[in-house]
C-alpha cells in the first residue's frame, strides 16, 4: 500500500532559493536581526543579510562567476556562510558544500567531480584548499571568508560597484547545492538538489515545525551539511527567526550560547542529546528558555531521548528521518505533538508518498536497490525497506546515470535502503540500515573509502569495517583486519596509518585481527557476519 501524509499538499516551489529564503523574510523582517555570531557578538539584520548577498553576488559575477558553475564552499559556520551561499546562487552557480576538516585528497577529488571552478574558503583552511586546488587545476580563484594574504575576500568582494546579476534560473532543472553523499561500494557521490528541490522541501517541513520571528535557532550543526543547511539556515531564515551561529561543538560554549541568547529551538544530533541527558555541566546553565529539540542524522536510542526530554522539562525529543538525496526531509515528529511514542521518527511531510517494501531475500534478505525487481507491499506493523515519492526527490547523482537508476526506479520511487515499520497511527520507526554507511555523530563515513585506504597498508592483506556502538553511544568504525604473513603489523599503527590519511571524524576507531574476511561468492563483503561477530565478542 502507498502510504500519504495525513497534511494537505503545499504548492512547488519554483524560485531559486535565495528568492525562496530571503525575499519574503527581508520585506517583512528587514530589521529584525537574522544572524548573531555567539563568539564575538555581531550581528546582520535581515536588510543587511539581503544587501551583503546582493553585493556579493555583484562581486562573484564581477570575478566571472557565470551560470551553470560549481562554487565550493569550504568553511565552518559563519556569517558570512549564508551569504557566500545565497550570492552564488543569485550569480547563477550551484554550491558543493565541503567538510571543513577534509584532508587535501579528499577535496580535490570533490572538486575534480563536481567540476568545481571557484572556492570560498577561511584562512584557517587555506592550505587544504590551495593544495586541493593545485591537484586539480581547475579552479580559477580561492577566495577567503575572513583575510588572508594574496586572496581577496568576501569583503573585498562585497565592495563592487558592477550591477547585480540577473540570472534566469530554472528551479526544476537547475541545480541549487551539490552535496556529497558517501555511499558504501563507490566513492562519495554529488548529489544533485534542485532550487525546487530544497525550496518546496523548506514549505513542507514548515506545517509541522512552524517557525516564525519570535524563533531564537541555535546553529551549531555545520551548515555543510544538509540537515545544518535546511534546518540551522534555510528554515529559519526563510521564517524570520534569528539564528545563533556557533562554528563548532564545544558543550559549555553552547550551553552558554542557550542562556545568554534565550535560544527556543535546538536541532542536534544524537551525540549532543547524550551530552545534554547526562553530562553535570547541564544543571550549571539555564535552559529553561528551551520549548523544543529536534533529533535527526543518525538514530536516537528512544531511552536515552526520553532521559533528554525529561532533563530539560521538554513533553519529547523530536525526531525527524531523511537523507542527502531527499533535499532531506521525509518525516518529522510535529512540534504540536506533544504524545508522539518514543523512538519514531515522525509523520511524512506534505505532498510525500511512502512504501513499505518487502525485502527481495538477496543478501540474506538485506537487498536494495530500484533494480531489484518486483517486491509486495506491506502494509501498518509490517517490516520492510522504505521507498519515498516526492517533490523532495534529487535530481540525481552527478555524472552517475547507473547509479541514479540504481535508486529511483522508473515510477520516482527512491529506494532509500532503510528498513522500517509504521505503527496504525502512521509514525514511522526506522530499525536498520540495508545500507552500510557509518553515521560517526551525524557526519558520514563510507566503509568503502577505509577498506581502500587499510588495503593501500603493505602490512594487509584484507580488510573490512563496520560500524559499532563505542561507550558513549556513538557508532564508530571498526576495522576487521587480516594481516599478511610476512609482515608485523600492529593495531597501534593501523590506527595510526589510517588517522593520517583521511579526515578526522572518518578515523578507524577499533581493530580486530581475523584469519579472514568473509565475502560472498560476488565476493561482497558479508557485514552481517561480522557484525554478529563483533557482538558476540562483546558478550564473552
Amino acid at each position: 500500500m502507498v502510504f500519504h501524509s495525513e497534511y494537505a499538499d503545499v504548492p512547488l516551489v519554483d524560485q531559486p532559493i535565495h528568492e525562496a529564503v530571503l525575499a519574503r523574510s527581508t520585506a517583512e523582517h528587514g530589521d529584525r536581526t537574522a544572524l548573531i555570531d555567539a563568539v564575538d557578538g555581531t550581528s546582520l539584520s535581515y536588510a543587511q543579510l539581503d544587501a551583503f548577498t546582493r553585493r556579493l553576488a555583484a562581486g562573484l559575477a564581477d570575478a566571472g562567476v557565470r551560470k551553470g558553475d560549481v562554487l565550493a564552499l569550504h568553511s565552518p559556520n559563519s556569517l558570512a556562510y549564508p551569504a557566500v551561499f545565497y550570492a552564488a546562487s543569485m550569480a547563477g552557480a550551484a554550491v558543493t558544500p565541503v567538510h571543513p576538516l577534509c584532508t587535501a585528497d579528499e577535496f580535490a577529488r570533490q572538486l575534480q567531480d563536481s567540476g568545481a571552478r571557484w572556492i570560498v574558503t577561511v584562512a584557517g583552511l587555506l592550505d587544504t584548499a590551495r593544495t586541493a586546488a593545485e591537484r586539480t587545476g581547475g579552479v580559477s580563484e580561492i577566495f577567503v571568508c575572513d583575510e588572508a594574504e594574496g586572496h581577496r575576500s568576501v569583503r573585498d568582494l562585497r565592495q563592487s560597484t558592477a550591477p547585480e546579476p540577473h540570472v534566469v534560473v530554472d528551479p526544476a532543472e537547475d541545480v541549487a547545492a551539490l552535496p556529497y553523499s558517501s555511499g558504501t561500494t563507490a566513492l562519495p557521490k554529488g548529489v544533485m538538489l534542485t532550487h525546487r528541490n530544497i525550496a518546496t522541501n523548506l514549505a513542507q517541513l514548515q506545517p509541522l515545525v512552524p517557525s516564525g520571528p519570535g524563533d531564537r535557532v541555535l546553529a551549531v550543526l555545520p551548515f555543510f551539511h544538509i540537515y545544518g543547511l535546511t534546518a540551522l539556515m534555510n528554515a529559519p531564515l526563510r521564517a524570520g527567526a534569528t539564528v545563533i551561529v556557533l562554528p563548532r561543538f564545544e558543550l559549555e560554549q553552547f550551553l552558554a550560547a542557550v542562556e545568554k541568547h534565550h535560544v527556543n529551538a535546538l536541532y542536534v544530533a544524537p551525540p549532543i542529546v547524550l551530552a545534554l541527558a547526562k553530562h553535570p555541566a547541564v544543571d550549571a546553565y539555564d535552559l529553561s528558555s528551551v520549548e523544543y529539540l529536534v533529533s535527526a542524522a543518525a538514530p536516537l536510542d528512544a531511552e536515552l531521548s526520553g532521559l533528554c526530554a525529561r532533563r530539560l522539562g521538554l513533553p519529547t525529543v523530536m525526531q525527524a528521518y531523511g537523507m542527502t538525496e531527499l533535499s532531506p526531509g521525509t518525516h518529522v515528529v510535529p512540534r504540536a505533538a506533544h504524545d508522539a511514542p518514543l523512538g519514531t521518527v515522525g509523520k511524512l511531510l506534505p505532498g510525500t508518498e511512502m512504501r513499505i517494501v518487502a525485502l527481495d531475500g538477496t543478501d540474506g534478505g538485506m537487498g536494495t536497490g530500484a533494480g531489484t525487481g518486483v517486491r509486495a507491499d506491506l502494509g501498518a506493523g509490517e517490516e520492510g525497506e522504505i521507498w519515498i515519492r516526492g517533490p523532495q526527490v534529487m535530481k540525481g547523482y552527478l555524472g552517475l546515470t547507473g547509479e541514479t537508476d540504481a535508486l529511483i526506479d522508473a515510477d520516482g520511487w527512491l529506494h532509500t535502503g532503510d528498513i522500517g515499520w509504521v505503527d496504525a497511527d502512521g509514525w514511522l520507526y526506522v530499525v536498520d540500515r540495508v545500507k552500510e554507511l557509518i553515521k560517526y555523530k551525524g557526519y558520514q563515513v563510507a566503509p568503502a573509502d577505509l577498506e581502500a585506504v587499510l588495503l593501500s597498508h603493505p602490512g594487509i592483506a584484507d580488510a573490512a569495517v563496520i560500524g559499532v556502538a563505542d561507550g558513549d553511544g556513538n557508532e564508530v568504525p571498526k576495522a576487521f583486519v587480516v594481516p599478511r604473513r610476512d609482515v608485523a603489523v600492529t593495531a597501534d599503527e593501523v590506527l595510526a596509518y589510517v588517522a593520517g590519511r583521511v579526515a578526522a571524524y572518518k578515523k578507524v576507531r577499533q581493530v580486530e585481527f581475523v584469519g579472514v574476511v568473509p565475502r560472498a561468492a560476488s565476493g561482497k563483503i558479508l557485514r552481517r557476519q561480522l557484525r554478529e561477530k563483533d557482538e558476540k565478542g562483546r558478550r564473552t
